[in-house]
């Protein structure tokens, strides 16, 4: 619309100027004789300034000295004699008569003028008019074979995901294959996965691999203000998908328009319903879509209606889930072709010490390398920088403008030593890999624990020691100080949310048995966003509020118990820390083991 406006006003001003120059060249415009009064002119005669004048309607002539002027004749019968007795040459020229051709050209080229001012005033006009018509039309945009530059050798991490895809791949390579034994290609593909796990990146993959045109749109682009335009832009898009069959039309959070219908107040939204049901017949309806496969994502899977989700439109689920220790060396090795790394450099170690970061975080974790190495123009990414970023990534940028007090130093040295410290002497706690009390973020100080390995499932003695552990900094400050600070906050949320899990849902209380209280249910009128809705009684909501307590003040005594016996260590570390700043994890060891051997 923009572009378009200051088109319109480029047009103008080049009509104003064209205007312009054809009216002065039609009227002579631009010649400027000094206009003097007949009595001057007369003077001017008798002193013999004047050399020669022409006489018509007006009188023109010219100076000795070359100048020119014009004065507007009078009925003289004595400017004749005038001009002769002082030796001017003067002429006379018959009135103006119009020209033939000037009466013909100048209304055709006004003509032209304004006719070139109606065409572009027009053409403004109708844009605008194909902008308003076109609001109905798709969104989507459409990456030819040529384009899509991403295979499934960009992808890691995701092995049994890509295995899945590839099925889609072959058909669309070689349907006949499929044909042949009476096979069906899935309609469509739901990639369900948390944030970053490489979704998107999968469906260019597979656009990429099958060579075919790939339109991609996100769900939120369907719908608009006015009721029917996201229905009309479903009808757009698989008509310019059948055009191109066959092809790959990819729904980036399909959640936005595939929500449970007949959610929200008052019945849901009629316009993102409207779109939905075109879309649940456009995927499977009476007419066939032939050589059409969509692929849609999002990781909110349980918010979709049940009709979006039933085989014949979604035929096939594929989880994209967090890499493993070996997706994410995988992950890696792709985000370092061209970064040169230094020798030092073990993307194994750094495979290791990431569990739980997506391919996105992983890909950010190298470019925040890179920028470190380049701020300290370095040729190289060195470990240092990896290390470096792994905690940028997870706890945020080093607030070095924030300047803690001595006193708050030491609160915060003890607090972070206690969570490191009741680790070593928990059987089933993840190992300690670097204690800071640098700022990071909105944190002052940090203990980051990192897991020997991959765990899917965690025991019970590995909840409470998770417990533990996170009351070793509160227990920490209350055994040297005497008192309590607010900087254990988030750990008492984490031990509370741990010990009510282990109640409510993990059945591992012992009061209260193998069983699951609280039961997770979507409510229609609040769009099927789970909440919990109770099915027990007061008294056992007593009981559950009464083991929760037990299990955290239990795990507290705990913590409280195994830094009072080993409280010279705590203290001979906490001074290091206080001083150092930042301990890693061999520097660690190292004390306890000299400490323990002492005491």
């Amino acid at each position: 619309m923009r572009r378009q406006f200051n088109g319109a006003i480029i047009y103008f001003i080049i009509f104003i100027i064209l205007a312009v120059l054809f009216w002065r060249s039609m009227f002579n415009i631009g010649s400027s004789p000094v206009e003097i009064s007949y009595s001057d002119f007369l003077n001017y005669v008798r002193q013999g300034r004047v050399a020669e004048v022409t006489i018509g309607e007006t009188i023109k002539g010219k100076f000795l000295d070359g100048g020119e002027f014009v004065t507007y004749k009078i009925e003289d019968p004595n400017l004749v004699q005038e001009l002769m007795k002082a030796n001017v040459r003067f002429t006379g020229v018959p009135p103006a008569q119009p020209s033939w051709w000037l009466g013909l050209v100048s209304p055709l080229i006004t003509v032209i003028l304004i006719g070139l001012l109606w065409y572009f005033m027009f053409r403004q006009a109708q844009g605008a008019n194909n902008q308003a018509m076109s609001f109905g039309k798709s969104r989507a945009r459409l990456a030819s074979e040529s384009k899509v530059k991403v295979t499934f050798a960009d992808v890691a991490g995701v092995e049994e995901a890509k295995e899945e895809l590839r099925e889609v791949v072959e058909f669309l390579k070689n349907p006949k294959k499929f044909q042949s034994l009476g096979a069906k290609i899935p309609k469509g593909v739901l990639l369900v996965g948390p944030p970053g796990s490489g979704k998107t990146l999968l469906a260019r993959a597979v656009a990429g691999e099958a060579g075919v045109p790939f339109f991609s749109i996100s769900g939120s682009e369907f719908v608009e203000m006015f009721v029917g335009v996201g229905a009309s832009r479903v009808r757009d898009l698989f008509n310019q998908a059948k055009r191109h069959a066959p092809c790959i039309v990819f729904i980036d959070e399909i959640d936005a328009v595939g929500r449970h219908r007949g959610a929200g107040l008052g019945g849901g939204h009629d316009e993102r319903e409207q779109t939905l049901n075109q879309l649940l017949v456009e995927m499977d309806g009476f007419d066939a879509n032939t050589g059409i496969i969509v692929i849609a994502a999002t990781n909110r899977p349980d918010i979709l209606d049940p009709a979006l989700l039933r085989p014949g439109r979604i035929d096939r689920k594929v989880v994209v889930d967090n890499p493993d220790v070996e997706g994410r060396l995988e992950i890696l090795k792709i985000h370092a072709r061209g970064k040169p790394l230094a020798d030092d450099v073990n993307l194994q170690i750094i495979a290791q010490r990431t569990p739980g970061f997506s391919g996105a975080d992983l890909a950010n974790l190298m470019n925040e390398a890179a920028l470190l190495a380049a701020r300290r123009n370095k040729n190289k990414i060195t470990m240092q920088e990896l290390e470096e970023a792994i905690d940028k990534v997870i706890a945020g940028p080093e607030r070095k403008s924030r300047v803690l007090s001595e006193k708050e130093k030491e609160l915060i040295a003890y607090h972070e030593v206690g969570h490191a410290l009741v680790t070593k002497f928990l059987p089933n706690a993840d190992k300690v890999h670097r204690i800071s009390i640098i700022p990071r973020g909105m944190a002052l100080g940090y203990t980051l624990h990192l897991p020997t390995e991959d765990k899917h499932i965690l025991t019970k003695e590995e909840l409470l020691d998770k417990i533990v552990t996170a009351l070793g900094g509160r227990a920490a400050e209350e055994i040297i100080f005497n008192e309590n600070t607010t900087g254990a906050q988030n750990d008492l949320e984490v031990a509370t949310e741990i010990a009510r899990k282990m109640v409510t849902e993990f059945g591992m209380s012992e009061e209260l048995g193998p069983l699951t209280f609280g039961k997770k249910q979507g409510q229609v009128f609040l769009g099927r966003d789970l909440i919990e809705s109770r099915n027990y009684s007061e008294q056992v909501a007593f009981m559950i509020d009464k083991e929760v307590r037990k299990i955290v003040e239990s795990c507290y005594e705990r913590a409280k118990e195994i830094l009072s016996n080993n409280k010279e260590i705590l203290i001979k570390i906490a001074n290091i820390l206080k001083e150092k700043e930042t301990i890693e994890a061999e520097e660690f060891e190292k004390l306890v083991a000299e400490n323990l051997a002492v005491t």
